[in-house]
């Protein structure tokens, strides 16, 4: 601390004089450039500086000029994290990495809902460029490709995170939809069901499109088409797994197992079986995609599809720092997309199904 602080500290708590950087690198020991870089999360800096300088900026209650900062390096040190929702658990664990990841890069996080409303995800598209933001993760509508363009015209790092944007020029983070769905319904088949229901999101999601076409291609190489009546698609919310799971228990086709391949539904599928008193894995045996820690906690545990949202996540956040400390401006990933794996965790709410009417392949037979 220096002399002046330590001979009237309340001076600064009350506000009558201002704390300057120079007062946090004299606090520290080191020079004022160091605490500079240490605070703006430099890799050039040591653990044990960067600690130092954070202690002292926080018993100085030290408070950068971002205004000031702005002007002189012509970047906001803003980065917008747009999300539909914070249902979903996915988005928790992206928003837990992003904001880790940019407390160590020196960015500042703006959190953005839309509650996956084109008109409002619009709105907070044009929010973030008149802040100009130097980056932006977009878990999105995917139906804003201009305003998302029109943020990079402003030289603002983008990445499409989860859900891919037609005619947009931003890089795409992308789970492995296709093949995660593939192997949960080929997982369901392999232990005998035929009669497996499907419950998804709508096809203007990427996740939609694509959890439903791995599970479409799944029952075509075991012979099988898919059953429309088996089938309930709609908006990424719990009502929705409520009504739509109810509504395949009262259908004329019994269903032996179900793909809940919507993840907020997820949160009234569970509570539905259990009113209606459905039994896992015994009546019914459930896969969910994507996974979350409750649904390990179940009784019985949920086999599941992880998609690798911490993975999924990393990468974005990769790509968005690439693209605001590259020379070209990141022009090398525009475009393009990355996609992460998803792998299938077994756990005990699938059983074998061995009802007479069965029809077992030998190619799916438990090996």
């Amino acid at each position: 601390m220096t002399e002046r602080s330590a001979l009237c500290p309340s001076i600064y708590n009350r506000g009558f004089m201002t704390v300057t950087l120079l007062d946090v690198a004299r606090a520290a020991g080191v020079s004022r450039s160091t605490a500079s870089r240490a605070l703006s999360g430099s890799t050039l800096i040591s653990p044990q500086t960067r600690t130092a300088v954070e202690e002292a900026a926080r018993r100085l209650q030290y408070r950068p000029n971002r205004a000031a900062s702005t002007l002189r390096s012509r970047r906001s040190h803003l980065l917008g994290l747009v999300m539909n929702n914070l249902v979903n658990a996915s988005f928790h664990t992206v928003a837990e990495v992003v904001h880790k990841r940019a407390a160590e890069a020196g960015l500042q996080v703006i959190l953005c809902i839309t509650d996956a409303d084109s008109g409002r995800e619009a709105d907070v598209l044009a929010m973030l460029a008149e802040h100009g933001v130097d980056g932006a993760i977009i878990i999105g509508t995917g139906t804003n490709p201009g305003a998302t363009n029109a943020l990079m015209r402003q030289h603002c790092a983008v990445v499409n995170l989860i859900r891919s944007v037609d005619d947009c020029e931003a890089p795409a983070v992308l789970a492995d939809d296709y093949n995660g769905a593939y192997d949960a319904t080929r997982h369901l088949l392999r232990l005998g069901h035929r009669q497996i229901g499907y419950l998804g999101g709508y096809p203007t999601a990427t996740s939609g499109r694509e959890r439903f076409a791995g599970y479409r291609q799944a029952l075509e190489d075991a012979g099988l088409e898919v059953d429309p009546t088996l089938v309930r698609k709609g908006p990424f919310t719990t009502d929705f797994g409520a009504q739509a799971a109810k509504s395949l228990l009262d259908g004329s086709d019994r269903i032996t197992a179900l793909y809940a391949a919507n993840h907020e539904a997820v949160f009234g599928v569970l509570p539905t079986l259990v009113h209606a008193g459905v039994a896992l894995p015994d009546d019914l045996s459930l896969v969910c995609h994507e996974d979350m820690p409750w649904l390990a906690m179940w009784r019985p545990a949920v086999t599941v599809i992880d998609n690798g949202a911490q993975q999924l996540a990393e990468m974005a956040m990769n790509l968005v720092l690439q693209q605001m400390n590259s020379q070209d401006r990141g022009e090398s990933v525009l475009g393009r997309t990355y996609r992460v794996g998803a792998r299938l965790i077994e756990r005990d709410s699938c059983a074998r199904y061995d009802a007479p009417h069965a029809q077992s392949s030998n190619s799916l037979a438990p090996g």
